[in-house]
């Protein structure tokens, strides 16, 4: 083959003008241009030609995996891999054995191979995660931190065996420098190694998938995960900003994935009310015939007018006797019976689910009454219409038994009081009185001290 390329490196050379004394000195070189032409048309022809057949071919195949495997970046990283041998094959029969430039020539052929292996490597790595992520077992897993991770190992070794032909040093003694150096490398790389170990707990517990919903607080993240990489996790906020966290937050601190909630079919709602509670009483005859009346409430009425009635029997308390001295309803526990049949027969809730009102802990600001329930519009829209309807109605329905709302003063409720002060100032002061005061009054004389009292208070309130 050297014989043959320095016939073709003669004949060039003739044509190109050159005396036959200088072809020693150019022949080298001019077999290198030819040897590098040939690799690249050689290139090219692989790539126009094995390229879109061996595509046409997976594309009319039953199976999706080998459309991944081979796709057009994998069929052309081959084609490169090829040339790459060819030239490393031909090119050493261009220099002599003692020609200067053939240590060096030779090195950068072995480093361009080695480049090329890689290249292909981490193709076949990318497609072989696009086939696994395509599986059902393994859909939406955060799948990617690994496949960068292999990526990323390719390329280590990618680097270390390039630079040690370039040094013409054993990759072992540059792993040794490497090791003595181990504490310098963790520190440049310790988000990537904490990315890579987080990734691989992230799937192997299942902890987060790319489409959960989740909630870090920590970091005011409350949205749909885009994307969970070795470095990063992706996270689109319901106001389509983009928080993006490390991933080893998510394992080292807590955070809420609302996933298992969609799965169920049920979301809870939590609703309290503050009620009055100097408005909690026992129910009169005419309270309980009112609520008989209420489609809801009919049946548990008379069913517990009937179960007190034989409990008090028992104790020999008659319906005369004193309300504190048996078993009595009250207007509070009528109306958490009828939310309790409002919520079955008129929402949304699940049933199989909790569903509960019940009384919380009283304060100063009244007694909250708590309606918990599941309700199967679990998604937000949905979920607010739900929440509030149930709320509405029950401030609407509340004055129906008798209850009343607490809340602190507004500024309608103190107008309201000095209103109320001025009317009963005026009565006062129309009561007869002494003629000296009458008339004075009337002419715009001094105003009574009450009355001064009340419209400087009237007029602070203002």
């Amino acid at each position: 083959m050297r014989h043959l390329l320095k016939n073709w490196t003669d004949s060039l050379l003739d044509r190109l003008g050159v005396e036959s004394a200088a072809h020693e000195m150019w022949e080298s070189w001019v077999a290198l241009g030819l040897v590098v032409g040939f690799t690249v048309l050689a290139d090219c022809l692989l790539r126009w030609t094995i390229v879109p057949v061996v595509r046409k071919v997976v594309e009319h195949t039953r199976m999706k995996w080998d459309d991944m495997l081979f796709s057009t970046r994998v069929l052309r990283c081959g084609c490169h891999l090829v040339s790459a041998v060819l030239i490393a094959v031909v090119l050493p029969v261009v220099f002599e054995e003692k020609h200067a430039v053939r240590e060096a020539v030779l090195r950068l052929l072995n480093v361009y191979v080695i480049v090329s292996v890689f290249r292909f490597v981490s193709a076949l790595i990318y497609a072989s995660f696009q086939i696994v992520a395509a599986s059902p077992a393994w859909q939406n897993k955060p799948i990617k931190g690994l496949r960068q991770t292999a990526q990323g190992f390719a390329l280590l070794v990618c680097a270390i065996l390039a630079v040690s032909v370039l040094v013409g040093k054993s990759p072992t003694i540059l792993l040794t420098s490497l090791g003595a150096s181990a504490a310098v490398l963790m520190l440049i790389f310790r988000d990537s190694i904490l990315g890579f170990v987080s990734s691989i707990q992230l799937s192997a517990n299942d902890m987060v998938k790319v489409g959960d919903w989740i909630s870090v607080p920590k970091f005011d993240a409350d949205g749909a995960v885009e994307e969970v990489s070795l470095t990063t996790v992706k996270i689109r906020n319901w106001d389509n900003t983009i928080v993006t966290l490390p991933p080893y937050q998510l394992v080292s601190d807590s955070f809420v994935n609302w996933h298992a909630m969609q799965l169920s079919g049920g979301r809870r709602i939590e609703l309290s009310l503050l009620v009055d509670m100097t408005t909690v009483r026992f129910c009169t005859p005419g309270m309980l015939e009112r609520f008989r009346k209420i489609r809801l409430l009919g049946d548990y009425v008379d069913r517990t007018e009937q179960e007190y009635a034989r409990l008090n029997g028992a104790a020999g308390i008659g319906a005369g006797d004193s309300p504190v001295d048996g078993l009595r309803q009250t207007n509070l526990a009528v109306f958490r019976a009828y939310m309790m049949r409002y919520l079955q027969e008129k929402t949304s809730a699940r049933h199989d689910m909790k569903l509960t009102v019940r009384m919380l802990p009283p304060t100063d600001t009244g007694v909250p009454i708590q309606l918990y329930f599941y309700t199967t519009s679990i998604y937000f829209v949905d979920y607010v219409q739900v929440e509030l309807a149930v709320f509405e109605h029950m401030l609407c329905v509340l004055p129906e038994f008798g209850l009343r709302v607490f809340q602190s003063p507004s500024g309608d409720d103190i107008r309201a009081w000095t209103a109320a002060l001025r009317s009963a100032s005026g009565a006062s002061g129309a009561t007869p009185a002494t003629g000296a005061g009458s008339a004075g009054a009337s002419a715009g004389g001094e105003v009574p001290p009450e009355e001064s009292v009340t419209a400087s208070a009237s007029e602070r309130a203002e």
